[in-house]
């Protein structure tokens, strides 16, 4: 198989840079400037570090994240605020209930509480049965898609908890909640429904050791303010009651955010915080890292299934004319070639999991292919001439195109000058 001109494995940086090999005239990979993506953030965001462990990374400062992994992976996330205040310390700064106790827990490098039963029969819907913080008074639009998201971590005895959100409408203060158990067969179910809400979603995942991200989207119907959130051990995820005393269960890092999916965890104190973009692309230089007449595009990443159409990865000449391009459309993942205002090729008809993938996007006048997981998805025969020399490559926003709205997380990422063969794009993207 060719030397790719450009390939990016995630290993090295530099505030504002990514380093990336290149292909010098002998075909040898290098380090050298001309490849080098320049990487923007203007302020500091979390990432999963080598020991498990969440931290913080400086303002423009590409992530590389370890979430579960050995190796890791380019985390490339959109903008996003937590309006949850003190989220990165849950064992002093909230409000513990009269029927409990509770005690500091560190929950994969974020400050939790180890919420303890001390007594039975009250539930997280009241303050004596809660861990909860009041007077978030952010509000919450009919018609927008929010996640709320924490981390819990299990003991020996007991392994179900859930929260509940207070939001103050016309009709008065209404509620919703969630109960999730993360024994080892996840489940989840509704303990509040009082809310105007639609298209409820909760998920479980696992972070760590005994630790678990529980999560749930909703979509508003209605107009409110959140005004309060409880967190609380509960006896099943659709009850929320307190178990019996003596169980225990420990909370961290609760975050509320709009959009439908939980993004890497944001740090608050006294007030809600933003998280920027992450933007990383290269122009200029690079042009002889892309293929001019002909050349293949390879990624290999995990992609989330959320989130209205976003770029992943393209090429192009800096305008919506002349670029290839791989992005998602919703919960598909999208490719798109378009030479002198024309599309040559177009296909959006994966299914995106969340699981790992890989999509080779192969191009060549009369002969183009869209491979991914070792299969030939699209292909097209349409004739083309470049009309602009193509001096451009971006993660995200670049050419008219959005900023990727969801959690992206890149492997490895090569440019070919060449378009490969079919037989080299399905081994090059068999997983």
């Amino acid at each position: 198989m060719p030397t790719p001109s450009l390939i990016l494995v995630p290993a090295r940086f530099k505030t504002g840079k990514l380093y990336t090999p290149v292909a010098t005239t002998t075909g040898a990979l290098e380090l050298g400037a001309s490849g080098d993506f320049n990487v923007t953030r203007a302020t500091t965001a979390t990432r999963v570090n080598a020991s498990g462990l969440i931290e913080s990374v400086a303002s423009g400062i590409p992530r590389l994240d370890y979430f579960l992994s050995s190796c890791p992976a380019l985390l490339v996330e959109p903008s996003a605020q937590n309006d949850i205040r003190y989220s990165e310390d849950t064992a002093t700064n909230w409000v513990l209930g009269a029927n409990l106790s509770g005690t500091y827990e560190n929950v994969i490098g974020v400050s939790g509480n180890n919420l303890e039963v001390t007594v039975s029969g009250s539930g997280i819907g009241a303050n004596a049965g809660s861990l909860r913080m009041i007077s978030i008074n952010t509000t919450l639009a009919s018609g927008s898609t929010y996640t709320i998201s924490f981390l819990l971590k299990k003991t020996a005895s007991h392994t179900i908890g859930g929260y509940h959100l207070l939001v103050n409408t016309a009709s008065g203060g209404l509620s919703i909640g969630g109960g999730f158990n993360v024994s080892g067969s996840f489940s989840s179910g509704s303990i509040f429904n009082q809310l105007p809400t639609t298209n409820r979603i909760r998920r479980v995942e696992q972070w760590g050791t005994d630790v678990y991200r529980c999560s749930e989207t909703f979509t508003m119907t209605a107009s409110g303010t959140a005004a309060n959130i409880y967190l609380g051990p509960t006896v099943s995820t659709t009850s929320n009651t307190n178990p019996a005393i003596g169980e225990r269960i420990a909370f961290a890092a609760p975050q509320l955010e709009l959009g439908a999916i939980p993004t890497s965890f944001i740090p608050t104190t006294t007030a809600a915080v933003t998280r920027n973009a992450d933007v990383i692309n290269l122009s200029g230089a690079v042009s002889g890292c892309i293929g001019q007449t002909e050349g293949t595009i390879y990624v290999d990443m995990i992609a989330s299934p959320s989130g209205t159409g976003s770029n992943l990865f393209l090429i192009g000449d800096g305008t919506a004319s002349n670029f290839m391009f791989i992005g998602k459309t919703n919960t598909k993942l999208d490719s798109f070639a378009r030479v002198s205002g024309t599309t040559v090729l177009s296909n959006s008809t994966f299914n995106l999991t969340g699981n790992a993938i890989k999509v080779a996007l192969a191009y060549k006048s009369g002969n183009n292919a869209l491979y991914i997981n070792g299969n030939l998805i699209a292909s097209g025969t349409t004739a083309f001439t470049l009309t602009s020399g193509l001096t451009t490559i971006g993660f995200t926003s670049a050419f008219n195109f959005a900023a990727s709205n969801a959690i992206n997380k890149y492997n490895a990422v090569a440019l070919y000058t060449t378009r490969l063969t079919n037989q080299e794009l399905a081994a090059l993207t068999t997983l």
